[in-house]
């Protein structure tokens, strides 16, 4: 989409974690994430919903890739069994796909933990911001070569 769109991207997870899939301090995230939001316009790429005051209050659309669990968990292991050394730009450096049960359970357990926490961030900061829902490839296709 930011290709698409010509726009820069902003990629949570790169701004987030530390090599190592090491956790990274939540203040200087929110400094790094305020500086990449300060422009005009932008695509962001994830959720961190605790930081929702940031990216989704400064959003002007919401696009929500909402796929089934299974499918995100096959795809999560396929991308470390076809991507090996290669590095994702939507990765921050030193953090490779890797087998990740972490990960895993946190696909696993979306619909339970996470989506309620996405849902009540966009509520409180992006309540009159439009969203699209995006349930499969084809809506996803469909939309991207809508915005040509």
């Amino acid at each position: 989409m930011a290709e698409q769109l010509s726009l820069p991207t902003v990629h949570l997870d790169v701004l987030y974690w530390k090599p190592g899939w090491i956790q990274g301090d939540q203040g200087a995230f929110r400094e790094r994430l305020a500086a990449a939001v300060a422009g005009e316009r932008w695509v962001c790429d994830g959720n961190f919903p605790d930081s929702g005051d940031l990216h989704f209050a400064r959003a002007d659309l919401i696009v929500w890739v909402d796929q089934p669990r299974l499918l995100c968990l096959w795809r999560s292991i396929w991308r470390v069994i076809t991507t090996g050394d290669r590095r994702r730009a939507d990765l921050p450096e030193g953090c490779p796909e890797t087998f990740d049960p972490w990960l895993w359970r946190y696909i696993w357990n979306w619909d339970r933990v996470t989506r309620s926490q996405v849902d009540a961030a966009l509520s409180r900061y992006a309540a009159v911001t439009p969203i699209v829902r995006l349930r499969s490839d084809r809506e996803i296709a469909a939309w991207l070569a809508s915005l040509v």
